[in-house]
């Protein structure tokens, strides 16, 4: 109870005035690799070539909206909340820390590059931060990648496109600052992505 000015006593409702304890909001750390794809166009007389031929993330661009929206579809349900960390089955504090990771695919210095997505509770440590590279990597090559490259992309006159968030060489997955700005300390606004 408080007492007012004239002698009135005005009562406060329990509960009023309740603060709950949100979690914190997640941050979002990207973890970039290079895309390539087979492509296989149709020649004049609608002949599908035997051999594909092999895009770099450079000619792939033209394809970027054609390739975002496959990766959004080859999504499981069960991925709804946490993407592929729904299949990190270790209980362990990456797994605590770390919201979700999804693929994408993202238009960086001329070229297409793949984009793990990865919304955290709290920040990683360097052990923790190799612990989830490597476990990305694992699906991006043997996981969840192996299956979204053997899926037919069609990107028009019949042309397919069969992308590989993976390669056997020249492939490495880093994050914005490794990637893009590796020989800075501090990390300068060119380097951001908004």
């Amino acid at each position: 109870h408080t007492r007012m000015g004239d002698g009135a006593i005005r009562k406060l409702a329990l509960g009023e005035e309740q603060f709950s304890v949100q979690p914190p909001e997640p941050t979002l750390l990207k973890l970039y690799m290079p895309l390539t794809a087979d492509f296989y166009g149709r020649d004049e007389w609608g002949d599908m070539p035997e051999e594909p031929e092999l895009l770099s993330g450079r000619e792939l661009i033209r394809y970027e909206d054609n390739i975002r929206s496959a990766l959004v579809k080859y999504r499981m349900p069960e991925e709804v909340t946490r993407g592929i960390m729904n299949w990190y089955n270790k209980p362990d504090s990456v797994n605590n820390k770390v919201r979700s990771v999804t693929f994408g695919a993202e238009l960086r210095g001329g070229q297409l590059w793949g984009v793990a997505e990865c919304q955290l509770w709290h920040e990683l440590s360097a052990a923790e931060l190799t612990t989830l590279k490597e476990f990305i990597a694992g699906q991006a090559s043997d996981g969840w990648g192996e299956g979204f490259e053997q899926r037919e992309i069609a990107v028009g006159r019949g042309s397919e496109l069969y992308v590989h968030l993976w390669q056997d060489h020249d492939w490495s997955i880093q994050t914005e600052q490794e990637r893009f700005c590796p020989h800075l300390d501090k990390l300068p606004e060119m380097c951001f992505t908004l």
